[in-house]
């Protein structure tokens, strides 16, 4: 970690329901803290623990050399940075700019583009962990830009994040939230689908839930399979076949046994339909990898 990164002053926009704990854990920052939201309401709190409040991002970049934008979308990321009193009008050249938004990676590269022009280095900087995580610093960073800006990033990120990875060049970062997030929202709906499975068995749903959070904490949930550099067929000989092999068959299994018990129940489960005819696939130990003479 660089002298610059712990000493650097810093900046955050937008102090919403992510913003807020994320900046709190700024407060304490050596190089001091500057806030600012279109809610002057929300300031008030930083002003009384020691940042300085400002009234539009323009203002923010006179005082900081790192500034974290935390906003709604696109759009706002890029009136923030371009507006008539964005980031870009005032930044000093060196300046970082992290968006944790999560925003298009086409947006991305196209803000790094005009901060370029400005001797500005913009990083996408998206986040997992929510809130909680926000409010405990065990946030998730998934960084796209530079190696120098993300050592620049480290100092102040750890007050927020206990795990901060370099994904690769800006959009990068959000092409992996994206990813995450894919993860996220799917097992959400299966787990809507399992629990109406559940329902219909005459399940508690509230004990049902209690399981599923105990055993992904133990297990890791569907990360807990995230462990190779490809998804490529795996070799019978590898190390992975015969781990991913027993996964595999007993995921078969109990997904055929879901499925017999909606068919009994009258529920249907469409997610579970197509994990049984994907799994051996995704896993990269479907039938045809089984047999190396056949293949």
């Amino acid at each position: 970690m660089t002298t610059e990164s712990t000493s650097a002053p810093v900046g955050f926009i937008g102090l919403g329901k992510m913003g807020e704990p994320i900046a709190r854990r700024l407060l304490d920052w050596p190089g001091g803290l500057t806030v600012c939201d279109v809610r002057a309401e929300v300031t008030e709190p930083f002003v009384a623990a020691g940042a300085r409040s400002v009234l539009d991002p323009a203002q923010v970049a006179t005082h900081a050399r790192i500034i974290c934008v935390t906003v709604v979308d696109d759009a706002q990321v890029r009136e923030v940075l371009t507006g008539p009193a964005g980031i870009l009008r005032t930044a000093a050249p060196g300046t970082v700019v992290a968006v944790h938004s999560t925003i298009s990676d086409r947006t991305a590269r196209e803000l790094a583009t005009r901060c370029a022009e400005h001797e500005v280095e913009f990083v996408d900087a998206p986040v997992s962990g929510g809130a909680p995580g926000a409010m405990r610093g065990s946030l998730a960073v998934m960084i796209g830009g530079s190696a120098a800006a993300v050592d620049q990033l480290s100092g102040p990120f750890g007050c927020f994040a206990d795990l901060i990875v370099h994904a690769g060049p800006v959009g990068a970062g959000t092409r992996m939230k994206l990813a995450r997030n894919l993860l996220h929202f799917i097992s959400f709906t299966a787990a809507a689908e399992a629990q109406r499975l559940a329902e219909a068995a005459g399940i508690g749903l509230a004990d049902l839930g209690k399981v599923v959070r105990h055993s992904d904490a133990v297990t890791g949930g569907p990360g807990a399979i995230m462990l190779r550099e490809t998804t490529a067929p795996i070799d019978p000989d590898d190390f992975w076949f015969p781990i991913l092999g027993h996964v595999r068959d007993l995921g078969e299994k109990d997904l055929a046994l879901a499925l017999e018990l909606g068919d009994r129940l009258g529920v249907e489960l469409p997610l579970a339909q197509l994990a049984l005819a994907r799994l051996a696939d995704g896993l990269g130990v479907a039938e045809p990898a089984l047999d190396k003479e056949t293949s």
